[in-house]
């Protein structure tokens, strides 16, 4: 089910919804970089090194994500029949990939409220952030990032249901990695420049490319993978 096509989408989601992120998660690495001692922060490569730790942990909590997220897939797989799971799923993986790019246009608000099923487990491990903050150890940044990948961020989990249709537990961990591994470059950075990537991200023209280009993509997926089924069969 993981074509390398659902892959490079994941990747690209990553990449381009940062625009996005950064209005979510930027202020948040603006405030751990910030809340770092003051001999980290004066240092480049240590502070390379502390963000590099957040999003490690972030991306351990989005592969476990990833990873219940597609086991869960597998058994309703299971249970409505594989050939007709699969179609079944894929379609819902595309109708996904498509609410995303709506979702980043800003042109269905009501998306939005996707962000409200991760408030109960967030409200739970949100004190547990607060109590490692001043984040003066590696171990502790790498904590920290696996709380904030809790965080509830809408996109996050347009891209777990997503994970749902990955087939089995261990793309599904994929999915949410390459994902996360997408989204590296500008929440790395962001620990760095954060004013220019937040005029970048609050530039609704800049989202609305975005946003057609991953329903573009969406759209495109749904004739490409048919291809390769014919010929398994």
């Amino acid at each position: 089910m993981n074509d390398p096509i659902t892959l490079s989408s994941a990747f690209l989601l990553g990449f381009f919804s940062t625009l996005h992120c950064i209005g979510m998660c930027g202020g948040i690495i603006g405030a751990l970089s910030l809340s770092l001692p003051l001999e980290i922060r004066a240092s480049k490569p240590k502070l390379f090194t502390f963000v590099l730790s957040y999003n490690f942990g972030r991306l351990i909590s989005y592969s476990l994500a990833g990873l219940i997220a597609g086991a869960i897939g597998t058994s309703a797989l299971q249970s409505a029949g594989f050939e007709q799971g699969h179609a079944i799923l894929r379609f819902i993986g595309v109708f996904m990939m498509a609410a995303i790019g709506l979702y980043l246009t800003g042109w269905l608000p009501q998306l939005a409220s996707v962000e409200k099923i991760g408030v109960p487990v967030w409200k739970r491990l949100e004190p547990i952030g607060r109590k490692l903050v001043p984040i003066a150890s590696i171990p502790k940044a790498v904590a920290y990032g696996l709380i904030w990948g809790w965080l509830p961020c809408g996109l996050v989990y347009f891209v777990l249901i997503w994970a749902l249709t990955a087939g089995d537990a261990i793309h599904g961990a994929l999915t949410m990695l390459i994902f996360g591994l997408g989204t590296l470059p500008t929440l790395i950075t962001a620990g760095f420049m954060t004013s220019w990537i937040t005029r970048f991200a609050h530039s609704t023209r800049a989202r609305q490319v975005v946003g057609l280009f991953i329903i573009v993509m969406a759209i495109g997926s749904l004739f490409i993978p048919m291809e390769h089924h014919h010929h398994h069969h």
